[in-house]
């Protein structure tokens, strides 16, 4: 792709816009197992992005990192919010589950920033994002394929351990 003339940052942003338009569009709609291909698919553009960057004559920028870093929030929300959309209109309380894994999963990444902006090394946790993106993709394409159960089990699994993860890096940083 880089002989191609298409830069890494170029891969990230088609990468986010693919997987927010698509989330949005088959999730609301309550196309599980189609958006999770598509999104999954976006999503992939994830590793080979930073990948490019250091392979590319700049071997990455500063620039390059925050816009990373700031696409995958946009592309980590929009799948959540995908998911609330459709589920506002259950007759469940799921989506308040949605809203918990969509405020938990953008403090996150904060919390690391801030802690790092600090000079504190903060890289810990059990819910990284590539565990946060499995676990939601895994329980959007099963629910997608009939299984009912999937969703809810995703989105509490994810609620629990993205708070394990925000207290594991409140810690690090407390006790720094």
């Amino acid at each position: 792709m880089l002989r191609l003339g298409i830069s890494a940052n170029a891969i990230t942003v088609i990468g986010a816009v693919g997987v927010a338009f698509s989330a949005i569009y088959f999730f609301a709609a309550g196309n599980f197992f189609m958006g999770t291909l598509v999104v999954s698919f976006f999503a992939l553009s994830d590793l080979f992005d930073g990948t490019m960057a250091r392979l590319s004559d700049t071997h990455g920028t500063k620039w390059g990192a925050l816009l990373d870093s700031t696409l995958d929030r946009v592309s980590d929300a929009a799948i959540v919010i995908g998911i609330w959309i459709y589920l506002f209109e259950e007759p469940s309380d799921l989506h308040f589950l949605a809203i918990a894994v969509l405020f938990l999963s953008g403090l996150i990444p904060y919390i690391r920033a801030k802690a790092e902006s600090l000079g504190i090394s903060c890289s810990v946790g059990m819910a990284e994002r590539a565990e946060r993106l499995i676990i939601l993709l895994v329980g959007t394409g099963l629910y997608g394929l009939g299984l009912n159960i999937a969703l809810p089990i995703s989105l509490t699994l994810l609620t629990l351990l993205s708070l394990v993860t925000v207290l594991q890096r409140l810690k690090v940083v407390y006790q720094a």
